[in-house]
């Protein structure tokens, strides 16, 4: 079974979890890119005109990718990483999902937020990953440490 942790992180806490959840899974790594970076100013959720609020109001929204080099095509399982925005993942992450077929594959989502949940996130994945199983999204701390994310790659029962 060949793995794949694929993840977006504006502020470095998804990345620290998905460098972990890579070691843990013995999986490759692939971090997803927009093709414009965000600032800082960008992901000012107080400021209704701030690129990332304007985006999470459009659910069609789609900021192009820098690339589209993640070897899903190699990969049966993907671990799909993101902050929670706006209750739910990030519109580059429906980019992502839109950009590869993911039939036959499993996409397993992960994600850091200060406390909320994936809300509707779970079923947009569903939707977009058309042909992939889809499970459950699970919450973590960007320190997770690689133990405890062994212990939930092991109560998946992928294999």
């Amino acid at each position: 079974m060949k793995t794949l942790v694929a993840y977006f992180s504006a502020s470095g806490s998804t990345a620290r979890l998905a460098q972990t959840l890579a070691a843990a899974a013995d999986a490759g790594l692939y971090e997803i890119k927009p093709a414009v970076p965000y600032e800082r100013k960008d992901l000012n959720w107080m400021d209704k005109k701030a690129r990332s609020t304007v985006e999470m109001q459009d659910p069609d929204c789609r900021p192009a990718l820098a690339d589209t080099a993640a070897s899903v095509v190699e990969a049966d399982v993907i671990f799909l990483g993101f902050p929670i925005w706006w209750y739910r993942e990030p519109s580059i992450i429906d980019t992502f999902l839109d950009a590869y077929d993911f039939s036959e594959k499993t996409i397993v989502p992960f994600f850091t937020s200060g406390g909320s949940g994936l809300g509707e996130g779970q079923g947009r994945i569903e939707t977009l990953a058309g042909g992939a199983k889809v499970l459950s999204g699970k919450r973590f701390s960007a320190r997770a440490s690689e133990r405890e994310l062994k212990s939930w790659i092991d109560s998946l029962k992928l294999s």
